[in-house]
């Protein structure tokens, strides 16, 4: 069986997807499975034992006349792939224009109602309604694996592990005296969009607060356009600032933490993936579909769905409760 997974962007949503990856390996041992994923977030599925290829794309740029080569460059190696299935786990125009270049007999999507774009079933024909009981993205991603007989375990996650991010991550808490049985509180105040953030004034009160009367080390974790709000955390409060790092750095940094706070947003899906406590923020958003996969967590959902709605005085009785979960 050659089978290619279409699941392109964004941060977590491709680690959402990552069970899927387990789920064919499980199923097909001996068959081949290829990713395609957007160049930016390829580091998540690269060296991924579960998978035999990834193939690159980039289409955010589709309409730079440079990307034109590198386009028809992956369109040609769907094709020469020969692949028997394709399974759509992004459901819009795009992913359905990819998944039709892989030439597959099976092209696996949600029913249109279900897609991000409903234009998307029209490039498949094995189309699935998620069950009642697949609440969450990840058991619903999972639930398009029926037409091959489903998964035949529980979901598991692998992200990667570089010795370089490995050591970096290290030096970083070697450098500020950090152990490993320290209570660090990682602070994320990034989200991919304005009306998912948390308040700046609410993370610093919170970050003062968990210094001061906790006595947790709080870093703040900060992406490309987040460093003026990590800086202005970190200042305010007396936190740690996290060193500027690639998704692989993220990774290697949140593996040595005691526990995560964000909204919903890329760094805390890595974090839950990676086995690490979160208190996952939520306003716009429904944390029964897009919350922290797994036990163990603490979410806190904003009544009138908007961020500013939330106070500090609940996140920090969350993260005092995982904190002493973790004695």
């Amino acid at each position: 069986m050659n089978v290619a997974i279409v699941k392109l962007s964004s941060v977590g949503d491709v680690v959402h997807a990552l069970p899927v990856a387990a789920a064919l390996r499980t199923r097909f041992p001996h068959g081949r499975v290829t990713w395609v994923v957007e160049r930016r977030e390829a580091t998540l599925v690269e060296g991924n034992p579960d998978l035999d290829d990834v193939v690159r794309v980039d289409t955010r740029n589709w309409r730079r006349l440079r990307e034109l080569t590198s386009l028809r460059d992956a369109l040609g190696r769907l094709r020469r792939a020969r692949f028997d299935v394709a399974v759509d786990l992004q459901g819009n125009v795009k992913s359905g224009l990819l998944t039709a270049a892989t030439g597959a007999r099976v092209r696996i999507g949600f029913a249109a109602l279900r897609c991000r774009e409903p234009a998307n079933a029209l490039f498949t024909n094995r189309r699935v309604e998620p069950p009642p009981s697949a609440r969450h993205v990840v058991d619903q991603l999972l639930s398009l694996l029926a037409p091959l007989g489903g998964p035949t375990g529980p979901p598991m996650f692998w992200l990667p592990s570089p010795p370089a991010a490995e050591a970096a991550a290290e030096a970083f808490f070697v450098g500020h005296g950090l152990k490993a049985a320290d209570r660090v509180v990682v602070l994320n105040p990034g989200a991919g969009r304005p009306d998912k953030r948390w308040p700046l004034a609410r993370f610093i009160e919170l970050a003062r607060r968990l210094r001061l009367a906790v006595g947790a080390t709080v870093v703040v974790a900060w992406g490309p356009s987040e460093r003026e709000q990590a800086h202005a955390i970190a200042e305010g409060a007396g936190a740690l600032l996290a060193p500027p790092t690639s998704l692989d750095g993220l990774l290697a940094l949140l593996r040595r933490v005691s526990v995560v706070v964000a909204s919903d947003t890329g760094p805390l899906h890595m974090a839950a993936a990676v086995g690490v406590p979160c208190v996952g923020l939520y306003g716009p958003t429904d944390p029964s579909r897009n919350g922290p996969y797994g036990p163990g967590h603490r979410i806190l959902h904003a009544p009138d769905r908007t961020m500013g709605a939330l106070t500090a005085d609940p996140v920090v009785s969350a993260v005092v409760e995982l904190l002493d979960e973790r004695r």
